[in-house]
């Protein structure tokens, strides 16, 4: 799969952020794409992927990103993109499109979008929502506490207010955060009270690992019994659907949460 990856020229979240779940889930048929290329136009504290000047926006990615799955044999794919300030539509045109040739040249394929919140933009959420994905995922990645610490130009209202907006489409809802930050209960549970108050209906719950020194530094480890714990509160504040474990991430067991 990788030697396929990079004859096409294309990323995947899951190498560019060293998941430790890559060869569980490229196994199952599951992947997760990073579109729009490998820099990202942030610098959130906590994040492996590289940030500076991207490249223009490749024409062609979205027929890499056919021959791709088309080649891995995927049942479910998940697109992603890094952040993408300097284009007009934070690269919501890229998605829309993807996920249009998608539906076409793989029909059977169910497609999760992992988006970055378009700087709040509501038009460009607009084209994602109506290409139709299957799931549309937004994390929060932290609580409100450390927020703007962690991810100095994003708002923690404004990822809020967009997960409010995919509920509202009828889509189904996903979000995501990690623990061992430097939040405390409190700070969690405030988290999850938002989620549920605008009816996000799956979550990813993971343990922060710093990617390097230069990182923010991993305030303390979880242990699988907390990790148990967090998920049954959130299945108690009415999130649907939850994955809570010391190695889960984003697209963790995404295919199994059924559609």
């Amino acid at each position: 799969m990788k030697t396929t990856l990079a004859d096409l020229k294309l990323h995947t979240i899951c190498q560019e952020a060293a998941c430790p779940n890559i060869a569980e889930c490229f196994a199952c048929g599951t992947a997760t794409f990073l579109l729009l290329g490998n820099i990202c136009t942030r610098h959130c504290l906590y994040c492996n992927v590289e940030h500076g000047i991207p490249r223009p926006p490749d024409e062609a990615e979205t027929e890499y990103l056919i021959s791709a799955v088309q080649k891995m044999h995927l049942k479910y794919v998940v697109l992603t993109s890094v952040t993408r300030d300097d284009l007009p539509d934070g690269g919501a045109g890229i998605f829309a499109r993807s996920i249009e040739a998608l539906r076409v040249a793989v029909p059977g394929c169910q497609i999760e979008v992992l988006i970055p919140d378009f700087q709040g933009g509501e038009a460009a959420l607009a084209k994602v929502i109506a290409a139709g994905p299957d799931v549309v995922n937004h994390n929060m990645e932290t609580v409100p506490s450390l927020f703007s610490r962690l991810r100095p130009q994003g708002n923690y209202t404004v990822s809020l207010e967009l997960l409010q907006r995919v509920v509202a489409s009828a889509l189904v809802s996903k979000s995501g955060f990690m623990v061992g930050l430097g939040e405390d209960r409190d700070d969690i549970l405030h988290l999850m009270d938002d989620l549920a108050d605008v009816s996000c209906e799956r979550l990813t719950i993971g343990q922060y690992q710093q990617p390097t020194l230069k990182h923010w530094p991993v305030a303390r480890y979880y242990h699988p019994d907390e990790f148990a714990e967090l998920k049954s509160i959130a299945r108690q504040k009415g999130i649907r659907y939850v994955e809570a474990g010391p190695l889960v991430r984003s697209s963790y067991h995404a295919a199994q949460a059924g559609l």
